[in-house]
């Protein structure tokens, strides 16, 4: 828990200092539940863990000097397991395009930290370690992307809802070794600050 906390404290300063123009301004929070380790396509991995996750999230304002590529918003998040499993933070960016009346697609990408298992700690053949892994996602690296797709319907312009899916891998290049991955799908309640 002490690396969740440290980790979302870092993830709130690290947009303060690369864009001050936009961590001045909160434009939303979302905060929702997840479901947490749910197979999407290869399922040997999934529904090791504790099935719920409360995730929360603080999105800021677009970033201008980066209209050349659509003015992302930057964001930091984090996303508790309430059964003591992997718990994570992250920080990154987040597109928003509106593409019908009240209704936004908002693909993202960032970088998260974990609490999470990163190998088997016992010995490769035993029976301990044919049970760990039974129970834990083998992640490989502290370190993992985060990737997100998010469809958005506003019910007015205070408040909305958030269908969210979003993986987290090592993709061989943070890590070596394991990288079994994780991924969630839930809802968000998202309220709009400007």
């Amino acid at each position: 828990m002490k690396l969740v906390l440290a980790a979302i404290a870092a993830a709130i300063i690290a947009p303060v200092v690369a864009a001050p123009e936009a961590s001045a301004q909160v434009d939303s929070t979302r905060l929702g539940l997840m479901y947490h380790n749910f197979c999407i396509s290869d399922c040997k991995n999934a529904n090791k863990e504790s099935p719920v996750n409360v995730d929360g999230e603080l999105r800021f304002g677009g970033l201008s000097f980066l209209s050349w590529i659509g003015s992302p918003h930057p964001y930091v998040m984090a996303s508790i397991n309430t059964g003591g499993d992997t718990s994570f933070a992250a920080t990154g960016i987040e597109y928003d395009w509106k593409f019908f009346q009240r209704w936004h697609f908002e693909p993202g990408f960032g970088l998260a930290i974990h609490d999470g298992a990163l190998n088997n700690k016992y010995p490769s053949g035993t029976q301990a370690a044919v049970d760990y892994a039974s129970d834990h996602v083998l992640l490989g690296s502290r370190f993992l992307f985060r990737t997100n797709i998010v469809f958005t319907r506003d019910f007015n312009d205070k408040l909305g809802l958030q269908g969210i899916y979003e993986h987290l891998s090592n993709g061989q290049i943070l890590g070596h070794g394991r990288n079994q991955g994780l991924d969630e799908i839930g809802l968000r309640l998202v309220w709009h600050l400007k």
